[in-house]
């Protein structure tokens, strides 16, 4: 956990730095212009989870409309987010219909075209692995990066917390991979080798740019280390609240709160809920490393 800490705070610590010093300059030009306004006190964002209880009663249900939607300007009340309730409900397949306008596939091309493709290897085996890694990895990513998870888990969107989910969900496709063989570990490496691209522009994107090899080696560390912790709690020797206790410890624990917040008990029970949930469905789901058609899953969110 302190190589964890050590890690994801000095990168959280760059970025917020950025941002406040980027917020100090914008509220300098508006008091310039406006002399005789005085400038609102910049606040700093803390993670409490009685705060954060109060804004997950208030989740938005921009998901449900698709997205890119706006929100009406006249929207009610939005509705309480019942954590105790959730992801309770029987787990299905999460390969998509034929039908649907979702689903990913090939192009398929004919005459020359699909001839000069052909020579490029553009439809050998590897080609089209590739492209349903790509599909896969981004259907983690819009899971991760999804607005509702922050809220329905009350999480702060922070550097660490997105780190913490993309490693969950990424070792929930992996473990599933696993039971497909060696065709399974092979598609999964190149999913791997996706997110290691992903998360080094993540770390820059957050303001860290000199030493960044040491940094990914640091996240490479915390990345096998929780996936090795979220097996052993899954596992059949395993205690019922193993996985809530890694689950804590992984995303949610601050420096030096080791003991579980009370406050925080429901989100985290909550997640390792939707995480068994999950789990079951991609059990459920069929050859993953021969399709392209793996399931979106923000809508488990409103469920």
């Amino acid at each position: 956990m302190s190589r964890w800490r050590a890690a994801t705070c000095r990168i959280s610590a760059a970025a917020a730095s950025r941002n406040a010093a980027a917020e100090s300059r914008v509220l300098a030009r508006a008091c310039a212009k406006s002399p005789t306004v005085p400038p609102p006190p910049l606040q700093t964002l803390s993670r409490t989870f009685s705060n954060s209880a109060a804004a997950a009663a208030a989740t938005s249900t921009a998901t449900s409309r698709g997205p890119g939607a706006a929100a009406p300007a006249s929207a009610g009340p939005r509705p309480e987010v019942r954590l105790n309730s959730m992801f309770l409900s029987k787990p299905c397949s999460l390969a998509l219909p034929p039908d649907s306008p979702f689903r990913a596939a090939d192009p398929q091309y004919e005459g020359i075209k699909r001839f000069m493709l052909t020579l490029l290897l553009f439809y050998s085996k590897q080609s089209k692995a590739i492209r349903g890694a790509n599909v896969v990895y981004d259907r983690i990513t819009s899971q991760v990066d999804a607005l509702a998870i922050y809220d329905v888990f009350q999480l702060e969107k922070t550097f660490k917390t997105t780190f913490s989910l993309l490693v969950l969900h990424m070792w929930l496709v992996l473990r599933r991979l696993k039971e497909e063989g060696k065709d399974g570990v092979k598609f999964g490496q190149y999913i791997y080798e996706m997110y290691n691209h992903d998360v080094e522009l993540r770390v820059s994107k957050a303001g860290v740019n000199l030493l960044l090899t040491k940094w990914m080696k640091e996240l490479e560390k915390i990345f096998y280390g929780n996936i090795v912790k979220y097996d052993a709690a899954i596992s059949a020797e395993a205690r019922q609240d193993d996985l809530v206790n890694v689950i804590w410890r992984n995303i949610y624990a601050e420096e030096g709160s080791e003991a579980m917040d009370a406050a925080a008990a429901p989100a985290v029970q909550a997640l390792a809920r939707y995480t068994r949930r999950e789990a079951t469905c991609l059990s459920l789901t069929g050859l993953i490393s021969a399709t392209l058609t793996y399931k979106s899953r923000n809508h488990i969110l409103l469920e």
